[in-house]
């Protein structure tokens, strides 16, 4: 009897702290950031979340709250281990009640990733990993991407690059987020002629082997010779151009990245690309809050992936902001998929097809200017969503 007595008890006391923490919730949205704080895009991640929380008091005009429902920042560290990723997230819907998860940072990551969401039924907004396969070939309807695709990139930079008599070799990483760019660079090029793929490991620091490979594809190749960059986090891969690119005729195209690896683009004046996002590019008021905020807070410029978390953020309250507060995954679902909403790039679009973010990309050259450390990304237009044919990769 006593034993009866006592696991009642534990159960009422059980069932009275469930109660209070249900009760306690129910004044909360709870926002999952698992992102890569550690490892070698930490960059990266660290800008993400820095555009993350300013987007999200931006959007609710400094309140925090939805509604009345305060809103619940939630830091995960993924590591860049696709393994972490994966159990970080688990735990962040499980233990921490997470109503709706943003991140990773690396490609790898999400792909492991991608499976929990649709485990436990939970939104993972994709923020900003690049891998066309995160909605494409691995998607599931609980994925939403404001991030850039590699297949954005690669339209993108195809632009600039794409033309009759130009000769390219790719330079990448070797795993997805540099395999899926060269893959959708090479589907968007339709002119020029690629000649060779060079794929390094993450994290090599001396690209010799690499740099002489593709001068022996390229050099005595006719018209014009362009090596394409795809890379992200450490390594300098400009250094192939210590190897006299220029004795051979050899250019280097890449795309936009954070400021300090910009500081190389100083070196190619007259480079073109086309890139996500540089502060000084975009006019509208999203941006300008971003910009001065920004500086407010760092005495600095926002950079490359801190424009990505802010977008994220826009989103997540946009739709916040149509449910009412709600946050039933099915109706956030039905809300977002096809829901525009603004961002310091401008309007950005979910399609309804694949939850990718329709959005405009940059075509620029680089303009070396002794007032910035980096160089500076001249805009030569605009390049509209509307523009690009941005392939839908998903089977579902």
């Amino acid at each position: 009897m006593m034993f009866t007595t006592r696991r009642l008890a534990v159960l009422a006391l059980a069932c009275t702290a469930s109660l209070a923490f249900a009760q306690s919730r129910s004044g909360e949205i709870r926002i999952a950031h698992v992102y890569d704080k550690t490892g070698p895009l930490e960059a990266y991640a660290k800008q993400t979340h820095t555009g993350l929380m300013m987007g999200l008091n931006y959007a609710t005009n400094g309140t925090m709250e939805i509604n009345g429902k305060k809103l619940v920042v939630i830091e995960k560290d993924s590591q860049f281990k696709p393994d972490v990723g994966k159990a970080q997230l688990a735990a962040a819907y499980e233990d921490d009640r997470a109503d709706i998860a943003i991140g990773p940072t690396g490609s790898g990551v999400a792909l492991a990733m991608l499976p929990v969401a649709e485990e436990y039924r939970k939104i993972l907004l994709v923020e900003p990993a690049v891998a066309d396969s995160i909605t494409g070939e691995k998607w599931n309807r609980y994925i939403f991407r404001t991030g850039r695709n590699s297949s954005q990139d690669a339209i993108s930079n195809a632009v600039a690059l794409d033309k009759p008599g130009t000769v390219i070799a790719t330079l990448a990483q070797d795993y997805a987020f540099g395999r899926d760019g060269v893959k959708a660079f090479k589907d968007a090029v339709k002119s020029a002629k690629i000649v060779h793929e060079e794929y390094l490991p993450t994290n090599t620091t001396d690209f010799t082997a690499g740099a002489q490979r593709l001068i022996d594809k390229l050099k005595d190749q006719p018209g014009r010779k362009v090596v394409f960059i795809i890379w992200a986090g450490a390594g300098n891969p400009f250094k192939i151009a210590d190897l006299d690119l220029k004795r051979y005729g050899i250019e280097i195209a890449t795309g936009g990245n954070i400021l300090p690896a910009m500081a190389n683009y100083k070196n190619f004046p007259g480079m073109e690309g086309a890139t996500y996002y540089y502060f000084g590019i975009p006019k509208n008021p999203v941006n300008e809050a971003l910009v001065a905020e920004h500086y407010r807070q760092f005495k600095a410029p926002p950079d490359f992936f801190t424009a990505g978390g802010f977008s994220a953020a826009m989103a997540v309250v946009t739709a916040l902001k149509k449910t009412g507060g709600d946050t039933n995954t099915e109706k956030l679902i039905q809300t977002m998929a096809g829901m525009s909403f603004d961002t310091p790039k401008g309007k950005m679009t979910f399609r309804k097809e694949d939850h990718q973010a329709m959005q405009s990309m940059y075509h620029f050259k680089i303009k070396v200017d002794p007032a910035f450390a980096w160089g500076v990304p001249e805009l030569v237009r605009e390049i509209k969503p509307e523009e690009m044919n941005v392939p839908i990769r998903n089977k579902r």
